[in-house]
């Protein structure tokens, strides 16, 4: 049972990392749109001329709100690879001084009872946003601002899969902990087997213990 969960749970993880991944080319349009727009606020009339040149594809509300839908799509595609990886901040000064398998009770009650949950809420209400969003063909509220505005919308959808898809994976890891062999090793995603958690603790002190007679 412990192999086939935790190949599950891998196949779930390298679905979420490689979306992850790709999404984040996202970031270089972004960048340069960003940087664009800020050289255009400092100089406003080469933003006037090259709108009364090239079309209304330079307008700056345009652009802002291209920003804006460049980094919703970043941030949502990955919020699940933050997850899988540890990444989100986390209230630390209770959990972190709990035994190994409390901190697994915790991840697995709120994985089971809030957030996969929560996501497939989060993920029914985004579908009907979007697809009424598609039907009646929705625009932005400004005059010259973006067209088509479901194509941002369905990176909400898209998004909250790929959160579900990690939280699945994390899910199942907490379930092997919990049920499956004590001696089944496997690399965890959210929290350190006991070992591997003494090693780094003992080598965070060797270094703060360098770092304390270098300033000395």
């Amino acid at each position: 049972m412990e192999e086939t969960l935790d190949n599950i749970s891998e196949k779930l993880r390298s679905i979420v990392d490689r979306l992850g991944k790709l999404s984040t080319f996202f970031m270089i349009p972004l960048v340069f749109i960003t940087i664009w727009d800020v050289f255009c606020r400092k100089l406003v009339w080469i933003q006037i001329w090259l709108v009364e040149n090239f079309g209304r594809m330079f307008e700056s509300t345009l652009v802002q709100e291209m920003e804006w839908h460049l980094h919703t799509a970043l941030f949502l595609m990955v919020f699940g690879y933050g997850f899988t990886h540890n990444r989100h901040v986390r209230v630390d000064f209770i959990r972190e001084n709990l035994s190994f398998r409390k901190k697994i009770w915790i991840d697995f009650l709120g994985t089971t009872f809030f957030m996969i949950p929560w996501i497939c809420v989060l993920l029914y209400f985004s579908f009907i946003y979007t697809r009424e969003s598609f039907l009646i063909n929705e625009i932005s509220a400004s005059l010259v601002g973006l067209s088509h505005r479901w194509i941002i919308k369905s990176f909400l959808v898209l998004g909250f899969i790929v959160a579900l898809l990690s939280g699945i994976a994390v899910w199942l890891q907490t379930v092997i902990c919990l049920f499956g062999r004590p001696d089944y090793r496997f690399d965890l995603m959210t929290v350190q087997w006991p070992e591997d958690e003494l090693d780094q603790r003992q080598q965070d002190r060797k270094e703060m213990e360098g770092t304390l007679e270098a300033k000395s």
